[in-house]
C-alpha cells in the first residue's frame, strides 16, 4: 500500500522541499519583506509601491520570543482531541530580520525554548484527509 501524497494545508505559504522555505514577497521599491505574500500595496509607511517580487524567505533564524498557546488553533489547523496546549515561537529570520510567528514541532514545550535559540523551518503532518496528508510548516531547534 502506498503512502498518501503530501500537500500543503495552505497553498502558496511554503515550499514542499526537503529543506522548506516560507514563500513571501519583497517590495521592489523599498526592499521590505512580507509574510504571507503581499501583492496589493506596500505596508511600509515610507513607501507607496505596488510592485512586489515573490521570494523564498530564510529557513533559519533565532527565537525572538515564545509562548504557550492554551486555545484551539483556527482552521486549517486541526487540534488534538482532547485539546493539549502547544508552543509557539516568534523567530527572527536570518537574512530578512523580520519576525515570523509559528508553532514549534510536536513534542517541544516552552520549557525547551530559549530566546536566541537557533531554529529552522520544517514540515510536519497536520492531518490526514481521505486522499492526502495535509502538511504545514513549523519551527524546530537547528541541529548543531
Amino acid at each position: 500500500m502506498s503512502a498518501k501524497p503530501q500537500v500543503p494545508a495552505i497553498d502558496g505559504w511554503h515550499t514542499m522541499d526537503d529543506k522548506p522555505h516560507l514563500i513571501g514577497s519583497q517590495c521592489t521599491a523599498c526592499g521590505t519583506y512580507f509574510f504571507p505574500k503581499q501583492d496589493d500595496y506596500c505596508r511600509n509607511p515610507n513607501c507607496d509601491s505596488t510592485d512586489f517580487a515573490e521570494v523564498e524567505l530564510s529557513r533559519t533564524g533565532k527565537v525572538w520570543s515564545y509562548t504557550n498557546a492554551c486555545y484551539k488553533p483556527p482552521e486549517p489547523f486541526v487540534a488534538a482531541d482532547p485539546f493539549e496546549p502547544y508552543a509557539i515561537a516568534a523567530v527572527q529570520l536570518e537574512r530578512e530580520q523580520m519576525v515570523v510567528l509559528g508553532q514549534v514541532v510536536e513534542g517541544l514545550t516552552v520549557d525547551d525554548l530559549k530566546v536566541g535559540m537557533e531554529m529552522e523551518l520544517v514540515l510536519e503532518a497536520l492531518h490526514d484527509a481521505d486522499e492526502n496528508t495535509k502538511v504545514t510548516w513549523k519551527w524546530q531547534p537547528l541541529a548543531q
